[in-house]
């Protein structure tokens, strides 16, 4: 018996595929994509809404930590699940849901960036991100579902969907690359490794690091360098950072010359 797909109800608390016929790698990733979806991150979504809904520029560091555990978890699925995707009608319902949260990020992106440049945001400001979320069901089964499947049409053929996947793939990894290339969180790092001696600071992605079983559960690495004759200070350095990292909720780990750090904390840790 087949599960029909209901392209008209494609909502996030539930998300309905056709798994007959399908390989066992694409069944089984549809099954991630679910867990993503609606285990992972409507966790992230309630604990934004109890951020804005504060109305502070205070909340900055928290939503940083946020958006990204979801440019990492959203990422997982473009680079990973999705291209294993092949019925046209479950790619319309990842990438409907995919597009909410690509603005998504954007919008908190643009709010770190605000609190940057200005000591007040407006409270409307606060009320149109909390609006965003809300409405995220009527907003993938309505606008995004019908901007995803023009896009699906208009690339039907298999070279210009491939063509079209591959620069959505190269845009969002180049989002990532340059995720902490902006915020008050970095510049602090930058000036505490500074400070304690560091005469060059690093911040990468992991997810463009080769993959080793030490960054299983991490989304930045951080590397400092010193002068040669001062490389005994390199721990002391490493210290320095990590207990400012910690103090602000992060978890860390130290590695010979670098420092590692995993975003992925839970709403009550931060």
């Amino acid at each position: 018996m087949q599960l029909l797909v209901n392209l008209n109800n494609v909502i996030n608390k539930k998300l309905y595929f056709s798994y007959e016929k399908m390989s066992y790698i694409e069944k089984k990733f549809l099954r991630k994509i679910n867990e993503i979806f609606e285990d992972e991150l409507p966790q992230w979504e309630e604990y934004l809404l109890e951020l804005l809904e504060k109305k502070s520029i205070k909340i900055a560091d928290n939503v940083a930590k946020v958006c990204a555990d979801l440019n990492k978890q959203i990422n997982l699925i473009l680079k990973k699940y999705y291209p294993e995707i092949k019925e046209m009608e479950d790619k319309l319902i990842v990438k409907s849901n995919l597009k909410f949260y690509y603005d998504l990020i954007d919008k908190l992106t643009d709010f770190i960036r605000n609190v940057e440049n200005f000591q007040k945001i407006d409270e409307k400001y606060f009320l149109s991100l909390i609006e965003f979320i809300e409405d995220k069901d009527n907003l993938i089964s309505g606008k995004y579902k019908n901007i995803c499947r023009q896009e699906l049409t208009a690339f039907y053929d298999e070279k210009s969907r491939a063509y079209l996947e591959k620069i959505i793939a190269e845009k969002f990894e180049k989002r990532s690359r340059e995720f902490f290339t902006f915020g008050s969180l970095e510049e602090e790092i930058k000036k505490i490794a500074r400070t304690a001696g560091a005469n060059q600071v690093i911040i990468t992605s992991v997810d463009n690091l080769p993959e080793t079983q030490i960054f299983d559960s991490a989304q930045s690495l951080i590397r400092f360098g010193v002068p040669s004759e001062n490389k005994a200070e390199l721990k002391e350095i490493g210290e320095e950072i990590k207990r400012y990292l910690e103090s602000k909720g992060y978890k860390v780990k130290l590695l010979d010359d670098s420092v590692i750090t995993d975003l992925k904390l839970l709403p009550d840790e931060a």
